[in-house]
This record gives C-alpha cells, sequence and structure tokens, in this order.
C-alpha cells in the first residue's frame, strides 16, 4: 500500500469513526433516564410549559427527526444551544475549552519533554545508582491523585509560603482592567502567570512518569540493536550517538501523547475543581448536573473526537520520524 492510499484510508477511516462516536452520543443522551423536562417538572413547571419547551426544542419530532438534524447541524458547525443558559454550545464552551487549553497542551508537553530527556539519561546509565533509584519520585508522584497533589500544592505554597494563589486564573481587579480588551490579553499578564504556575506544575508532575518509563524501556532495547555498537566502534561522539538513540527509541512515546493529553483532560474535572479554574471540566460537571444534554455531549465529542484524531495525526508522523515503518505496518 502506497503512502497515499494508505492516508486516504486513514482519513475515511478517520471520519467513519466519528460518525459513529456522534450517533453514539446521539442516542446515549437521548434514551437514557432523565432529562432537563423532568427536572422542570421536578422544580414545579405545569405540563403546558413542558410541552411548549419540548416544541421549541424539537423534542416532540420523531427520533430519527432528531437525528438527522443533529448530523446535518454538526456538519455546518452548529453544535446546538445550551439549555440551562439559551446561549450557541460554542459560545458558551468556547472560552472555556481555551481555558482548558492553554492549562494542559504546554503541561503535558513539557512532561513528555522532561520524561523523555530524563528516560534517556536513566537508559544510558543501566546499573548505575541513578538508574536503580530514580524512577522513585515520579513513581511516588504518578501513585497519588492529582486532586490530592493539587490541594497539598496549595497547602504548601499558597497556604504556607504564600508564593501563589490559591484559586482562579486571574483576579476581579486584573478582569476589570481588560474587559474591553482582545480575549487573550489577560493571558499576558503576570497576574495570569501567578494563578498558572500551581496547577501548572501539578500536571507536569502528575504526568511526568509514563513517557519517563517508557522511554527508559525503549532506550534500553535501542542500545542492544546492532547499529548502536557499530557506532561505538566508529567513534561516533556520545552527543550523536544519544542523538540516534533518542530518535529511534521515541516512537512509543510519541504514541502516548494523545493519550495523556485525554487522560489530562478526564483529570481535569477533579484539577479544575481544586483550583477553581475557569475551564472545560467544570463546565461539564455544571451541565451534568443541571442535564444540559447539548453540551455535556459536544464535551464528549470534543475529547473523544480528539483521540480519534490525534491517533491519526500520530499514525501519519510515524514514517517521518523512523522511516523503518512502512504503511503496512
Amino acid at each position: 500500500m502506497t503512502r497515499k492510499r494508505y492516508f486516504a484510508y486513514r482519513t475515511v477511516q478517520t471520519v467513519v469513526l466519528l460518525w459513529f462516536l456522534l450517533t453514539f452520543l446521539f442516542f446515549f443522551f437521548r434514551l437514557m433516564p432523565g432529562s432537563f423536562t423532568d427536572i422542570m417538572l421536578q422544580q414545579g413547571a405545569s405540563e403546558s410549559a413542558v410541552m411548549a419547551f419540548r416544541d421549541r426544542w424539537g423534542l416532540n419530532d420523531p427520533l430519527y427527526v432528531q437525528y438527522l438534524r443533529y448530523l446535518g447541524n454538526f456538519v455546518v458547525f452548529d453544535f446546538g444551544t445550551s439549555i440551562q443558559f439559551r446561549t450557541p454550545v460554542i459560545e458558551h464552551v468556547g472560552i472555556r475549552i481555551f481555558n482548558s487549553f492553554v492549562l494542559i497542551a504546554p503541561a503535558i508537553t513539557a512532561a513528555y519533554v522532561i520524561g523523555s530527556i530524563y528516560g534517556t539519561i536513566l537508559g544510558t546509565q543501566r546499573g548505575s545508582t541513578l538508574e536503580k533509584h530514580g524512577l522513585l519520585p515520579f513513581i511516588l508522584f504518578a501513585s497519588v491523585p492529582s486532586f490530592f497533589l493539587a490541594i497539598v500544592a496549595i497547602v504548601v505554597f499558597s497556604g504556607y509560603f504564600g508564593w501563589f494563589p490559591s484559586f482562579g486564573m486571574i483576579t476581579p481587579d486584573t478582569y476589570t482592567q481588560f474587559r474591553d480588551a482582545p480575549f487573550w490579553r489577560p493571558y499576558l499578564t503576570s497576574d495570569f502567570a501567578m494563578h498558572y504556575m500551581l496547577p501548572f506544575a501539578v500536571i507536569v508532575i502528575r504526568y511526568t512518569y509514563l513517557p519517563l518509563l517508557i522511554m527508559r524501556t525503549s532506550v534500553v532495547e535501542t542500545i542492544g540493536q546492532e547499529f548502536t555498537f557499530y557506532h561505538r566502534l566508529s567513534g561516533l561522539p556520545k552527543s550523536r550517538q544519544l542523538r540516534h538513540i533518542g530518535k529511534h527509541s521515541i516512537l512509543p512515546v510519541v504514541t502516548l501523547y494523545p493519550v495523556s493529553m485525554t487522560r489530562a483532560l478526564g483529570g481535569l474535572v477533579l484539577i479544575e475543581s481544586v483550583f477553581n479554574w475557569p475551564g472545560i471540566g467544570f463546565t461539564l460537571v455544571q451541565a451534568v448536573l443541571a442535564r444540559d444534554f447539548p453540551v455535556v455531549q459536544f464535551v464528549f465529542f470534543l475529547v473523544a473526537g480528539f483521540i480519534i484524531v490525534a491517533n491519526f495525526g500520530v499514525d501519519l508522523l510515524y514514517g517521518v520520524i523512523d522511516p523503518r515503518v512502512s504503511v503496512d505496518e
């Protein structure tokens, strides 16, 4: 199979998976017990008000009509309207997605860079004291729940030392100061940086262990291959040897990167709650409690869709990172 055919095959496969995902989310949230109208009835709304609400939102239409309308809206990037806030879902969730992305993407990337570099060092130091005990702190951090690390960080660095704010993304004064500025302007302030440090550090510490362990194991396997023996015999400088070893060992780590991103997205619900960070995790909790299904299914689609698309991207990068990998593999 040529690379062009493989690209076309994986593109079609990705589109089909996204369609299956949309279909599953639609029927799952429509058929599960409990809805926003049930909450309305519990709060004392009249039957006529509930019927008017269902008519307005098209909930009385046959299920297949709702499904076709739902798919059509997604195709034109119309993700519906929040039942709770009466605003477009993308408008309600958009800035919160950005807040979570600003927190998670740099943190996971930093964790993978640190883990890959340190894992390479450990893998090349077989039998040393560093190799034997260098993993212990990271094993400890990985075994502790992220919300507990967040609480400890707040108690120590905010409560005891007073170095960083304990919650929020920016102070009300900063928000007021930049109310009429472009949306990105508050992210460039020192106030944001101070609020950012603790949640960023917690995510980095929590997610460094996996790339570190995988990279260490991969480096050990790579060092045992014949080409590394040839490099040593030919007198290749150690820096270039490490570069070749790292390039041939990085594939398993790259594969895990989108997995860690999605795991971190799932963990954001707790981390954002502890730090009161206005991101997508906290928004998801609010939407679930309010039975705001358009918001909930859009958030789930984002997370699951990211996994599908990220794996697609990683597959395409395989051949670039390691030419030994063929499309048939």
